[in-house]
């Protein structure tokens, strides 16, 4: 269905109202600015983003050990701080109804992606542990699993690999067949690997134990159910679950920016935008290389430095998928994204 065309006068009272909104906003900040230069402000807090909202955020004062000690306070940041992104670690100051984020502190990693015109957004920061979802409905897309597992190796993130909906096994041999061949792979490269489901009574107890006193990431294509897992895991906040198109079974996206939970076992859950595909066009192929840890292993030791390990005499890493050490379609899905990067010519 074409987009419904406005007439000239809709079109006016909606740039109308964008600016008023806009002027209210420039304003109210203002007056916050004011009375952080008269102090009128609180005392210096310690917080952390919880969700970021144009040019502004939502902040939650935390204890010594991050914790959260009281609810989500909206605020105005100062002109320096334009780059705040959820899980930033900030110090900020509030009166009854206004708030503004004074200082960041130094991020200890970030998640970084391009965006829709290729343009370098961080999405997260300081995580421990980036849980990529995948699931047997919609599609696996294995490539898009390994793109999630080059970004961590590169952004210095810890994994966790997710399969999700395992309760469509009983359908057939073929999803049976398909969590034996992901798991073993995986595990035999060194991921750990969890099975989960918010279908069946203890669907979650093993995804639950790795969750405890970590700052997670959940991060996967639209439709593999991450929302309908942090609402599971997080039963008392209202988070929006969508459900797959029914003529396409592709996921609906649900989650519209990253923000952060409080997690009652210890430690936080971020939730994130689903994204249906996730573009390394940022990193080198050197990245690419450090990303596939399995492939690294034996890199190392091809007879050329410079080798594409694809024909190269002495290369150690055909030699390794000739001899049942490496997997083909590991090695496969590396030379897809190094052409993606290079237009064919890695």
């Amino acid at each position: 269905m074409s987009k419904r065309k406005l007439t000239r006068q809709q079109a006016w009272r909606i740039e109308k109202i964008q600016k008023e909104r806009l002027d209210r906003a420039s304003r109210h900040k203002a007056q916050v600015e004011e009375l952080l230069e008269a102090g009128s402000l609180g005392q210096e807090q310690a917080g952390r983003i919880v969700a970021r909202f144009g040019k502004q955020v939502e902040v939650v004062a935390v204890d010594e050990l991050g914790q959260p000690i009281a609810e989500p306070v909206r605020c105005h940041l100062r002109a320096n701080l334009s780059t705040l992104v959820t899980g930033d670690q900030v110090v900020f100051q509030t009166t009854d109804d206004a708030g503004i984020v004074t200082a960041c502190e130094p991020r200890r990693n970030v998640l970084e992606r391009p965006d829709s015109r290729g343009v370098i957004k961080a999405m997260a920061a300081n995580i421990d542990q980036l849980v990529i979802v995948t699931a047997l409905e919609p599609a696996p897309q294995p490539e898009l699993l390994d793109r999630y597992l080059v970004a961590t190796e590169v952004a210095g993130i810890p994994p966790l690999i997710v399969i999700n909906k395992v309760d469509l096994l009983r359908e057939s041999e073929v999803n049976r067949n398909f969590l034996a061949a992901i798991k073993n792979l995986y595990e035999v490269i060194g991921y750990t690997v969890v099975e989960a489901t918010t279908k069946e009574t203890g669907g979650l107890d093993e995804l639950s134990k790795h969750l405890i006193d970590k700052s997670s990431v959940f991060i996967g294509q639209s439709g593999v159910g991450k929302s309908s897992l942090v609402q599971a895991l997080l039963p008392d906040e209202q988070i929006r679950v969508g459900h797959l198109h029914q003529q396409t079974r592709l996921g609906r996206h649900t989650t519209s920016t990253a923000r952060l939970y409080p997690y009652a076992e210890g430690g936080s859950i971020i939730d994130s935008p689903g994204i249906r595909d996730f573009g390394l066009e940022q990193i080198s192929r050197t990245d690419v290389e450090h990303g596939f840890i399995d492939i690294r292993e034996f890199s190392d030791h091809c007879r050329f430095r410079d080798c594409r390990h694809r024909q190269e005499p002495g290369c150690a890493v055909t030699d390794a998928v000739q001899k049942g050490k490496l997997s083909k379609r590991r090695l496969e899905s590396f030379h897809r994204i190094l052409d993606t990067l290079t237009g064919g010519n890695a």
